[in-house]
């Protein structure tokens, strides 16, 4: 069986229509055997949902998506599970456990509106939204448009390791300028040699941006069935009101209410990074 997921630095990317990559993944006996990055070589539910037969795709997980692509694929013969989010690994190892649940066509295409999490309004894009869709890059470079791979390391202000391509030891591959990686880094490799590797220090706004005080909110601990078995520290799953899972932080609790932080991990954090361009692909 062949999985392919809607990628982004690792993450489920959340617009089906405007995947950039997918993640492909080659399973035997239920478990995985081995995976690669491929490019999506076009846009359009149609273009992508044609790719995925040739490539002899049989599941496809994604984040949102619209009914025009459920159908494509459909017509492919492929299965489709939507309403992923979080890490791309982890959402196959879901899938193979029978946990992942398709939440069907999901995506209006309502990018600067609020999504609702159940009783709760979440900011576009923290809430597992179509924020990523992509739109003219804000910067120029030689490498812009052009797809990048590369190396790197990312690191805290105190030295500690968050993130590398080093350790898995296989180089990231996007499209440049194409809103795949956070600006910082996308800014970064703009106009880097192959070969060049350079250190960036990235404050917040570009990299996953300033927290986001709405996106912390309270709810009755009654109100929420298995609210009262969180505990604080715990990621927990919402789901905003397409269905889509929405991974939320329980950051306080009382005998009657339990708070919950949607912001990105990374929300608020200085960033740097160590980045080796490996080849550029015109």
């Amino acid at each position: 069986m062949r999985i392919a997921v809607t990628h982004d630095n690792g993450e489920v990317f959340q617009h089906f229509g405007h995947s950039e990559e997918f993640k492909v993944y080659e399973v035997e006996d239920g478990a995985v055997q081995s995976s690669e990055v491929i490019g999506s070589n076009g846009s359009g539910h149609g273009a992508l949902a044609a790719l995925l037969a040739d490539k002899g795709i049989d599941v496809l997980i994604c984040g949102g998506i619209g009914g025009g692509a459920q159908n494509a694929l459909e017509e492919a013969g492929i299965e489709l599970c939507a309403g992923a989010s979080g890490n791309a690994d982890e959402a196959v190892a879901a899938y193979l456990r029978g946990e992942l649940v398709n939440t069907g066509a999901n995506c209006d295409h309502h990018h600067d509106e609020d999504h609702d999490c159940g009783d709760h309004d979440c900011a576009s894009g923290g809430c597992g939204s179509c924020g990523g869709c992509h739109s003219e890059p804000a910067f120029e470079g030689k490498n812009v448009g052009k797809t990048c791979r590369t190396h790197y390391r990312g690191t805290f202000n105190d030295g500690t390791q968050f993130d590398s391509s080093y350790d898995r030891g296989e180089p990231l591959e996007f499209v440049c300028g194409a809103g795949m990686m956070i600006l910082g880094f996308d800014k970064a490799v703009a106009n880097m040699e192959v070969g060049e590797t350079v250190e960036v220090h990235l404050m917040p706004e570009e990299a996953y941006g300033e927290k986001n005080p709405d996106a912390i909110f309270t709810v009755e601990i009654a109100q929420m069935p298995g609210a009262e078995d969180v505990e604080v520290g715990q990621q927990v799953f919402l789901r905003n009101m397409y269905g889509q899972p929405v991974p939320v932080m329980v950051v306080a609790k009382d005998e009657k209410t339990v708070t919950f932080d949607a912001n990105h991990e990374m929300a608020g954090k200085e960033l740097n990074f160590t980045i080796e361009l490996v080849e550029v692909v015109d």
